[in-house]
C-alpha cells in the first residue's frame, strides 16, 4: 500500500466517522471510540509496524500524513492516534512480537506514559521508580498526563533505572496491571476526548521481560525515538488545525453578506489580508514540516534542529493562525456552528504539551549556539 493508497482509504474513515463524531467528541468530552475503531478496521493503527508483524511498514511519512488529515477533522482523534505510532514505534525496535503484532493488527491501543508529577514538562527526567522484588519488578509512580489513559491496552511507560547509571528505563506496562489505576477524567480546554488522565503505580509487578531496551537507556529511546515522532507527529496535528481554520474562514467570509450592501466579508481587503497571511503562515509551516520529515528520512545533518523546530513553529503559528480565523468570523465565531471556536481551543495544547514551545526554543538556541542541550 502506497502513500496514496493510505489517504484514499482514510478519507471515507475521516468524512463519514471523525468528522460526524467531532462535535459530540468536543461537547461530551468522550473518547473517540468510534473513531479509533473504524482506523484500526482499515489497518491504519498499523501504519508504523513492520510488514513482518503484519503492519504497513510505511513508517513517519506516512504517519505525519495520516495525522494531519485527521487532526483536520478532530484534533482529539489525531492526538490518541498520534500518540498511539509513538508508542508502536517504540515497540518496533524493542517491544515483544505479541505486542508489535497485536498493534499491527489494530488489537492494541498504545500510548506514551512518560509525565510525571514530580517533574512535570520535563518528561525524560522521571521521578518513578523500578524495583527489583521476588517475581519480577515494582512499579511506583505518579504519571501526570496520559493520552488514552482509560482506553490503552498499555502504556510504554519510564521509569527511573533498577540499577545502572542514566536517567531513565523504559517498560511496557498493560493497563490491566493490579497496582495501575486511573484517576479521574478528563475535563479540559481542548482536546477534549483524547482522554488525558494521571496514573498511578502503586506497587505495580511487572514481569523483569517488559523492560523496553536497557536498563538506563531511556533517554536514548526517548531523544532518538520518541522525541522526533512526537515533534513531527505534533507539527501534523497543528498543521491540520490551521488547514481546517483557514478553510472554514473562507467559507465564512465569501458566504456571509453585508445585505444592505450587497457585499461578503471577502470583498473587504482587510478580510482578504488577514486570510492572505492565514495561507502564508498555514504553507510555512507545511514546508518546514515536510523538511523536517526529509531530513529524519534522510539523515541529514540538520535533522535534530528540524525536529525541535517543527513542533515550536507548527505550535507557535497555529495559535496565530485561530486567533486570525476567529477575528476575521467576528462574533459568529463563537458560536458553535461556524466550527472555528474548537479549533481556537484544540490549537493551544501543543504550546504547553512537553516538551512545551519555551523548552523547545531553549534546546533551539543552544544548538544554534553550539552548546550542549543539555
Amino acid at each position: 500500500m502506497t502513500h496514496d493508497d493510505i489517504l484514499s482509504t482514510l478519507e471515507p474513515i475521516v468524512t463519514d466517522v471523525i468528522a460526524a463524531q467531532a462535535p459530540t467528541v468536543d461537547a461530551q468530552a468522550a473518547f473517540p471510540r468510534a473513531s479509533i475503531d473504524a482506523l484500526a478496521r482499515a489497518g491504519l493503527l498499523g501504519v508504523m509496524s513492520s510488514p513482518d508483524v503484519g503492519g504497513l511498514g510505511l513508517g513517519l511519512p506516512a504517519a505525519v500524513r495520516v495525522v494531519e488529515r485527521v487532526a483536520q477533522a478532530c484534533s482529539s482523534t489525531a492526538m490518541v492516534l498520534m500518540m498511539h505510532y509513538c508508542g508502536v514505534a517504540v515497540l518496533e525496535q524493542h517491544g515483544p512480537i505479541a505486542a508489535r503484532k497485536a498493534a499491527a493488527s489494530g488489537k492494541h491501543l498504545s500510548t506514551l506514559a512518560f509525565s510525571e508529577v514530580g517533574s512535570r514538562s520535563q518528561f525524560w527526567a522521571p521521578t518513578s521508580t523500578a524495583t527489583k522484588v521476588a517475581g519480577g519488578v515494582r512499579l511506583d509512580a505518579k504519571k501526570s498526563w496520559v493520552t488514552s489513559a482509560h482506553h490503552a491496552t498499555a502504556y510504554v511507560w519510564s521509569s527511573k533505572p533498577i540499577a545502572a547509571e542514566g536517567p531513565s528505563t523504559i517498560w511496557l506496562v498493560p493497563a490491566e496491571t493490579k497496582g495501575v489505576t486511573v484517576a479521574g477524567s478528563f475535563e479540559g480546554l481542548g482536546l477534549r476526548g483524547n482522554d488525558s488522565c494521571p496514573v498511578v503505580a502503586d506497587g505495580a509487578l511487572v514481569p523483569a521481560d517488559a523492560q523496553l531496551g536497557p536498563d538506563g537507556g531511556g533517554f536514548d529511546i526517548m531523544m532518538g525515538i520518541v522525541l522526533p515522532t512526537f515533534q513531527l507527529l505534533s507539527a501534523a496535528c497543528s498543521l491540520g488545525i490551521m488547514e481546517t481554520a483557514v478553510a472554514r474562514t473562507i467559507g465564512h467570509a465569501t458566504t456571509t453578506k453585508f445585505e444592505h450592501l450587497g457585499t461578503t466579508l471577502a470583498d473587504q481587503p482587510v478580510t482578504r489580508a488577514h486570510i492572505a497571511r492565514m495561507r502564508i503562515q498555514t504553507d510555512l509551516v507545511r514546508g518546514l514540516l515536510l523538511d523536517a520529515v526529509a531530513a529524519v528520512r534522510d539523515g541529514r545533518a540538520d535533522a535534530g534542529l528540524r525536529v525541535l523546530e517543527s513542533k515550536a513553529a507548527a505550535g507557535d503559528i497555529a495559535t496565530a493562525v485561530v486567533d486570525v480565523a476567529m477575528r476575521v468570523c467576528g462574533g459568529a465565531a463563537f458560536r458553535k456552528e461556524v466550527g472555528v471556536e474548537r479549533l481556537f481551543r484544540d490549537a493551544r495544547a501543543a504550546t504547553v504539551m512537553a516538551p512545551t514551545t519555551d523548552a523547545l526554543h531553549e534546546f533551539i538556541g543552544r544548538a544554534v549556539c553550539g552548546m550542549p542541550l543539555a
